[in-house]
This record gives structure tokens, C-alpha cells and sequence, in this order.
């Protein structure tokens, strides 16, 4: 059994170790915004905040988290994400909608950490993050938002 908290409330899973972190919050706690899309964290779909920092979900073995705090895009809260996700909605950033998640989560990890962040610090940050609809200029541009909104 492995105990960890998730979006603010603590959980006790049944799953093996090695179970992948998307699987039990997905499977086994109901919660299905974070998708999955490789399997092999290369399209950033499953990212969730661990401890505060993202981490690919879909590799992340459950007994990783044991004693940690998870947040899922459920979960996310905040001023940061607050201006995230109306930039979002502002610039009509989402077309199939189906990676957005783990671009938010993405966004706001890197909005947290760095207040103005330049084109290399989105680069690093959203690296990884594929969109097949292809919106990056879109999401950049939110990025951008976000941040000029959260200085106020």
C-alpha cells in the first residue's frame, strides 16, 4: 500500500510499486484529466506536479510518491494557474484539447519558478509538451499573457 497526498487530501493505494503514477490516479482514484499519450515521457500528456515540479506520470512508479504531495490538473490552484488558464481561454489556445493538460501543468511549473520568463525559458520548460494540433505559438503567447497578468 502506498500513502501520498493528492490535491490537498491524503490517499492510500493498493497498487504494485511499479505501477505507473497516471494508472492509479487515473484508474484507481478517478481522476482523468491528465491523459496518456506515449507511455515513454516524450509527449508531456500525463504530466502532473510532484512535490511542485512536473513529472512525467505515465514513468513515474507510485511508490515514488509515497509521503509526497501529487497535483493533478484537477488540483491546481492558484494565482499562476488561475492566469493561466484565462490566458488560455483569452487566446484560444486548445484546438483538440487533448495534450492542454499537461501544457497547463507545464506553464504553471515554469511560472512559478520564473516570474518573466524569456523564449529560451519556455523552450526549456515546454520542451517535450507535443501538441499535435500544433498550437505552440499559441501557448507561448498565453505563456506570455499569464505572466504580464500575474505582475499586474
Amino acid at each position: 500500500m502506498t500513502t501520498f497526498q493528492i490535491n490537498g487530501r491524503e490517499v492510500s493505494v493498493t497498487a504494485e510499486d511499479d505501477t505507473p503514477l497516471l494508472w492509479v490516479v487515473r484508474d484507481e482514484l478517478g481522476l482523468i484529466g491528465s491523459k496518456f499519450g506515449c507511455g515513454v515521457a516524450q509527449c508531456g500528456a500525463c504530466t502532473m506536479h510532484l512535490d511542485g515540479q512536473p513529472v512525467r506520470a505515465c514513468v513515474t512508479p507510485v511508490s515514488d510518491v509515497a509521503g509526497r504531495e501529487v497535483t493533478t490538473i484537477e488540483g491546481l490552484g492558484g494565482d499562476v494557474a488561475s492566469a493561466v488558464r484565462e490566458a488560455w481561454v483569452k487566446l484560444d489556445v486548445v484546438q483538440c484539447g487533448y495534450c492542454q493538460s499537461g501544457q497547463i501543468m507545464s506553464a504553471v511549473a515554469l511560472l512559478s519558478e520564473i516570474s518573466a520568463p524569456s523564449e529560451t525559458d519556455i523552450d526549456n520548460a515546454m520542451n517535450g509538451n507535443i501538441c499535435r494540433c500544433n498550437t505552440y505559438q499559441r501557448i507561448r503567447t498565453a505563456i506570455h499573457d499569464a505572466a504580464t497578468t500575474l505582475k499586474g
